[in-house]
């Protein structure tokens, strides 16, 4: 009874331990892989062969052993095993001898897998392992010493097994399991020689192993971490490239867009120049001109067409005074326009008449270039500074300026004095300067 409850707390320590306490420590959850196997082995079981350790008879004598185990796999490398072993040891001396059977033993022992990494290869046709543990057994000496039998009674020991093998895979979930194991029995009468030397016992056996659960999962204990890793890492390179390219894509598609937008605009800006065209050069631009073909120097009006009984252009030296300077700066700060548009404010009709008396008496000669803000598209800011200086030329050619000497030209937005950002930077780009000479 008491063997039967030792093997008992072994087996349920087994089984408990792997599920509650290591597997929260594997890189992988049990429902990604089969965790689970069983084994089943046979082979030869002799005194220890191994440097003579615990031997005390110096014959060796091989005997058929057996065992079976289950086993959890923790990690790829390590794994928790439940061992069953039994069979008969037995040993000779001249003509002394011993035999034990072992009628029943359990063992837990822990199994390291030494070569579960292999940097070369995904999977290595060997993959060596040790496995160290303890377990109780229950055996039977019987001895044949100087001519004398000894018929022992059943024993309770313990034994600590020490096992080096190697596993080969056959397929998916199913290895070949070699190994050669020392079992170091934790008593002086294992062999039914009582003596100082503790005893100890080999088995060489081949076996199978067989994972359970869904054959659609892998077997833990046949993954190689490495190439699970590099087959993450290449997934993860493979789907971050793919997201480049994707962005990659769009970016030149925007390029394309913005390339498109870009030959659109430009051609505006010729459309544009092209409407604010004076062939004639009489100063009023073709898209305006009712006489396109104006001779050189002859006044004309605000539609292009000249003037009757207009005298002929009188070239003289002209000098701007400070005083004439105050009258185009007047005009200048009191000009003002409706908004949006290019109609002229009635409040700035009185300053634009003294401008208009000033090139009349003195036969100057005025550019006006009209100013706008950023905001609104670059057309409509480029006709509606041409436009509002074109609408100044008017006024005053309606007063009797001579519309040759007056040069009406609309920047738009690209010339600004102040910062667009503000109201009152805003405020001061939209205007119409005068340039007397």
């Amino acid at each position: 009874m008491k063997m039967k409850r030792i093997l008992g707390s072994l087996l349920l320590f087994c089984l408990l331990v792997p599920t509650h306490e290591l597997q929260a420590q594997t890189f992988a959850p049990d429902k990604n892989y089969r965790t689970w196997s069983i084994g089943v082995h046979g082979g030869a079981l002799s005194q220890a062969n191994l440097f003579e350790w615990g031997r005390e008879f110096e014959g060796l004598l091989y005997n058929v052993g057996y065992g079976a185990y289950v086993k959890k796999q923790i990690l790829p490398a390590f794994a928790v095993q439940a061992e069953f072993l039994g069979g008969k040891v037995a040993g000779n001396m001249g003509s002394n001898q011993f035999e034990t059977q072992i009628t029943m033993s359990g063992s837990i022992m822990a199994q390291f897998t030494l070569a579960n990494i292999n940097w070369r290869h995904r999977e290595g046709m060997i993959k060596p392992y040790l496995n160290l543990g303890m377990g109780m057994m229950r055996y039977q000496p019987w001895t044949h010493v100087d001519g004398v039998e000894y018929d022992y009674s059943e024993t309770d020991g313990m034994f600590l097994p020490v096992v080096l093998g190697g596993k080969i895979k056959l397929w998916d979930g199913v290895n070949l399991d070699l190994g050669y194991r020392m079992n170091f029995a934790r008593s002086y009468g294992f062999d039914g020689v009582t003596s100082e030397k503790r005893d100890a016992f080999s088995y060489t056996h081949v076996g199978l192993e067989f994972a359970l659960g869904d054959r659609n999962k892998p077997y833990l204990a046949q993954t190689n971490p490495v190439a699970e890793l590099y087959d993450e890492l290449v997934a993860r390179l493979e789907a971050q490239n793919s997201g480049l390219a994707t962005q990659n894509d769009f970016l030149q598609d925007k390029a394309a867009e913005l390339t498109e937008q870009n030959a659109r605009m430009q051609a505006q800006i010729e459309r544009i120049y092209a409407d604010l065209a004076d062939d004639d050069k009489d100063g009023v631009p073709n898209r305006y001109d009712k006489c396109p073909d104006t001779p050189e120097g002859v006044r004309v009006d605000g539609s292009g067409c000249p003037l009757p009984n207009a005298p002929a252009p009188v070239i003289q030296q002209i000098y701007v005074t400070e005083e004439d300077r105050k009258v185009v700066d007047e005009a200048i700060q009191n000009l003002e326009f409706e908004l949006g548009k290019a109609t002229i404010h009635p409040s700035s009709f009185p300053s634009l008449n003294k401008v208009a008396i000033l090139l009349i008496e003195k036969n100057f000669s005025l550019k006006l270039a009209g100013h706008t803000d950023n905001t609104g598209s670059m057309e409509l800011n480029l006709r509606l500074s041409k436009e509002r200086a074109e609408a100044v030329k008017a006024y005053l050619v309606s007063k009797g300026a001579n519309a040759s000497r007056i040069e009406a030209t609309g920047y738009g937005p690209t010339q600004p004095i102040a910062s667009n950002a503000t109201e009152e930077g805003r405020q001061q780009n939209r205007r119409v300067e005068f340039t007397l000479f």
